[in-house]
């Protein structure tokens, strides 16, 4: 498999969890993977907003996000297949990233308003696990959260991305309109304009 790591993010599935396991797409020679190495991973937390656009670490504080982030990816993929059992394995991958990254919540007067108490929230440091946490922390509220069933994989042929579907009608067949959902409407008129 060639995998193409300049590829563009999709952030089309509605929902962080989603948008993550999508950041792995295609088929065959056309797959692109954008978790590919360390880089990469910290261009596409930075992409998914979770990371300052400014955030600098050094490589040694990195190392090893890629391959922590692909195996989340892996079992977070795995979760949300209501048409497979669940594996024991899968949640303790995710229960690692959560109680290792977990973040550093504080008490504190509102800056604006004194006279309001607020909960802030900042990350733990700039380990593996902690940059890692909010996307383990987004999977648990999708898996929680009973929307299991509104998960949706695109219809396209050809394509392999997951989108949660909040339409109201709940029939939502295409990542997305301007990707898949033109192209093979298109396909189809030409099928029947080819069969008529």
């Amino acid at each position: 498999m060639i995998l193409h790591t300049t590829h563009t993010p999709h952030f089309i599935g509605n929902d962080l969890a989603l948008d993550f396991i999508n950041s792995a797409f295609g088929m065959g020679e056309s797959s692109c993977d954008c978790l590919a190495d360390d880089a990469s991973a910290v261009a596409w937390l930075k992409a998914a907003g979770q990371l300052a656009p400014d955030f600098d670490a050094p490589a040694a504080t990195l190392a090893g996000l890629a391959a922590a982030a692909q195996c989340l990816r892996a079992a977070a993929g795995r979760l949300i297949d209501l048409n497979k059992p669940r594996d024991p394995h899968d949640f303790d991958v995710v229960n690692a990233i959560l109680e290792a990254g977990r973040p550093i919540r504080t008490l504190a007067l509102d800056a604006d308003a004194e006279a309001n108490i607020v909960l802030l929230e900042r990350r733990r440091d700039d380990s593996v696990a902690s940059l890692l946490e909010p996307v383990a922390a987004a999977l648990v509220h999708l898996l929680v959260q009973g929307k299991l069933a509104q998960i949706r994989q695109c219809e396209a042929h050809d394509c392999t991305l997951r989108f949660l579907d909040i339409t109201k009608s709940g029939r939502r067949r295409w990542c997305s309109m301007a990707v898949c959902g033109n192209r093979m409407k298109v396909a189809a008129f030409r099928a029947r304009k080819d069969g008529s």
